[in-house]
């Protein structure tokens, strides 16, 4: 057990403490197991640079799958090929709207205290992904998202711009892996709006990208293939479609196709700062799940209710042994 460990294992006893080193020593417990795992990614956990740590939990097959938002498949690659042009606003709540007319008029996109340099890091990617799209059209192809991503990370062809520590890209960890992602409403995301750009002027089809329900569809057979007899883990970072999508994936099997003992999920844990409320699923306790068949009474389940850029990288390194 290493310097950061043993420090939860003292310090981290009580509240929200507790709760992130309950989960985490389940976690560890869970695919020391033998079991699958699935790490959700919502909000902007690409830009957070969570790669740092898990990156490291992908390399070290502590990850089998991953679902993840558009936006996060995304920020992590122009992370790695645009890092130095990135620009951090550390005094982001006392910006004003002129402030921030300011920052969209020298080409920066805004995430909390990050912003994203239009030109170093969407347009390169554009440039090289339209390439991609181009080569699977003229070929008759189609592929998901994350499979065109990588295409391109795999080739080599951004090497001559890496600006951040490759060691730190979950996504290049998880092309070079070839663990699957699952990445439902993708054309929610920059990349995808620029997709469907081509689309509208008639440059690209729209069947060339294969949708979210061929995304259920392949994970329903994943899952079925994966899960045993004891189920999948899964790991929310966030609330959202990115956890939300996957988690059906169960119901579905067991009520809506009617496929008998499907295993429920056997680990869940999540970690929001989203207030319960009526309504919100995303701040919705992990006992509703219960009643939705996804989760079963005797599933470990935790809910850490604090800033998932705290709190990840926390759990990542006590399951690394850190």
């Amino acid at each position: 057990m290493g310097e950061i460990s043993k420090f939860l294992e003292t310090n981290f006893k009580h509240f929200n403490a507790a709760s992130l080193l309950d989960a985490a020593k389940a976690y560890k417990s869970h695919v020391d197991s033998g079991k699958k795992m699935m790490v959700t990614l919502a909000g902007a956990m690409s830009t957070a640079e969570l790669g740092i740590s898990l990156a490291q939990m992908i390399r070290e097959d502590k990850v089998s799958i991953i679902s993840c938002t558009g936006a996060n498949l995304e920020e992590d690659i122009m992370n790695l090929v645009a890092y130095n042009s990135y620009k951090r606003i550390p005094h982001y709540r006392d910006l004003s709207p002129q402030d921030e007319q300011d920052l969209l008029e020298k080409g920066f996109n805004r995430v909390t205290d990050t912003c994203i340099p239009e030109e170093e890091a969407f347009r390169k990617l554009q440039r090289h992904l339209y390439k991609h799209w181009c080569a699977v059209k003229d070929a008759g192809e189609r592929l998901f998202p994350h499979e065109f991503m990588y295409r391109m990370l795999l080739s080599g062809e951004l090497e001559q711009y890496y600006e951040a520590d490759p060691k730190n890209s979950w996504m290049l960890a998880a092309a070079e892996k070839n663990i699957p992602i699952v990445v439902p409403g993708w054309e929610d995301s920059t990349i995808g709006n620029i997709f469907a750009s081509y689309c509208y002027k008639g440059d690209l089809p729209t069947h060339l990208m294969k949708s979210g329900i061929e995304y259920m569809v392949w994970l329903a057979n994943w899952y079925k293939e994966n899960a045993g007899t004891d189920g999948v883990g899964l790991f929310q970072i966030g609330g959202g479609i990115a956890g939300d999508f996957p988690i059906c994936v169960v119901p579905m099997l067991s009520q809506d196709l009617e496929e008998g003992e499907i295993p429920l999920w056997s680990y869940f844990c999540q970690i929001s700062d989203s207030t319960t409320s009526y309504g919100s699923y995303s701040g919705a306790v992990p006992n509703e799940k219960i009643t939705w068949g996804k989760l079963g009474v005797e599933t470990p389940r935790f809910i850490v209710e604090s800033d998932a850029s705290i709190v990840a990288p926390l759990i990542f390194a006590y399951i690394l042994g850190k």
